[in-house]
């Protein structure tokens, strides 16, 4: 997907008008609890405001349902923002209208305004041709470094590319095209996928797309046993989805069928329920008791599983291996980043696909030991499932 980028263009005196993703979580005193998204959009911020842009910047927060709610207000993002870059970042009222319009005509080169949040708005999810014009209209150059929305045809992703004549891709969606786009297209082998998560049927398309480009695939998560239960095997309480066993045994038959190795666990950690108090103890897959559930990869497959990571030159990692937010269900999942982590530093590309991987990888305290993080779980999926992302797609090749 080869777009133009902020490096193809001048930007000196001119409106640069940017889409990031600054949907932050926030406490209940409207404190940013974790800052990385906003962190991940300083390289594009800090080319424009270098290069003597004037710099208008527009994001979501949360989900108002298309109405103006306090809650959601981007105020604290301004002011992190501005302490970030050590400059004033000036709030506007609103997304569009005549005082918006004003403020963003006013700004002077390397002067910075935040839009307020575009989903006050119902037309932003709508992608309303009209407001896409009018949001168009506030700046001259069109930027998309919104990574985690290119999936969604909005207003402000896709709709407002058809009223600008330059539309080009940040640094960030950059870095994510060419992490995410290399594994895929051109990947240095042997090129392992892990996939986890609770439900084949998130996956399927992943798997599809991934069995005519990888070698290796390795399954955790409750997902595994629905494969066990196509395969006859004792599934207890675990999570299985019984209208997709036929779709198992149907993956892997594709899978031999294409030479790729499906790996499945071998052994699995097993409780009475899902609960920080629950007794749990590792057993084979054939020896699950009916009272039972699976809640993460047990101690030998983590091995097997850390072996064909360490033997790896690519691996993309999607989904956790058990219930890794309950600290006695998450050992495999941060052994699995742990071995990841090793992987990287003997000169493997690693990539983790963003949402629950990433979280575990922070969790894990091994974030900066990952060659890279997808800043958008589900445009990272679609990406990998082969789809066209509606506002990558948009911008200028």
């Amino acid at each position: 997907m080869q777009k133009k980028t902020l490096s193809d263009i001048t930007i000196q005196g001119k409106r640069v008008l940017m889409r990031v993703d600054f949907n932050v979580p926030l406490d209940g005193n409207k404190e940013i609890t974790d800052d990385k998204r906003i962190v991940e959009a300083l390289p594009s911020i800090r080319k424009v405001l270098d290069n003597g842009g004037r710099l208008i910047l527009m994001s979501h927060l949360g989900r108002p349902k298309g109405k103006v709610n306090p809650d959601y207000s981007l105020n604290p993002v301004a002011l992190r923002l501005s302490e970030l870059i050590d400059t004033p970042v000036i709030m506007a009222g609103d997304c569009i209208g005549t005082e918006v319009m004003q403020q963003a005509l006013a700004l002077q080169d390397g002067e910075v305004l935040l839009l307020e949040n575009l989903r006050f708005h119902p037309e932003e999810e709508a992608n309303d041709p009209e407001f896409s014009r009018e949001l168009a209209s506030l700046g001259e150059i069109y930027v998309n470094d919104a990574f985690g929305t290119a999936h969604r045809a909005h207003a402000s992703t896709e709709g407002i590319t058809h009223f600008v004549q330059t539309a080009v891709a940040g640094y960030l969606i950059e870095k994510e095209l060419m992490y995410l786009g290399k594994a895929l297209q051109s990947p240095e082998r042997p090129f392992v996928a892990i996939l986890g998560g609770s439900k084949i049927s998130g996956k399927i398309d992943v798997l599809d797309n991934l069995f005519s480009k990888v070698d290796t695939v390795l399954v955790g998560g409750a997902m595994v046993f629905t494969f066990f239960k196509a395969q006859g095997l004792e599934t207890g309480r675990s999570l299985v989805e019984d209208n997709k066993t036929e779709l198992a045994l149907e993956l892997l038959a594709k899978a031999k069928s294409m030479g790729v190795r499906l790996i499945l666990p071998e052994d699995v950690m097993a409780a009475p329920e899902i609960s920080p108090d629950a007794p749990f103890h590792a057993v084979s897959v054939d020896q699950l008791a009916e009272n039972e559930m699976g809640v993460d990869i047990g101690p030998k497959t983590v091995e097997t599983y850390r072996k064909e990571i360490l033997g790896a030159k690519t691996v993309l990692w999607n989904g956790p291996m058990g219930v890794f937010e309950i600290d006695n269900f998450a050992s495999g999942t941060i052994a699995v980043a742990e071995a990841l982590a090793a992987a990287t530093a003997e000169g493997a590309t690693t990539i983790i696909g963003g949402g629950d991987s990433a979280a575990a990888v922070a969790k894990a305290g091994l974030a900066d030991r990952m060659t890279h993080i997808s800043t958008g779980g589900g445009a990272s999926l679609e990406f990998l499932e082969g789809k066209e992302l509606p506002g990558i797609a948009a911008l200028n090749g």
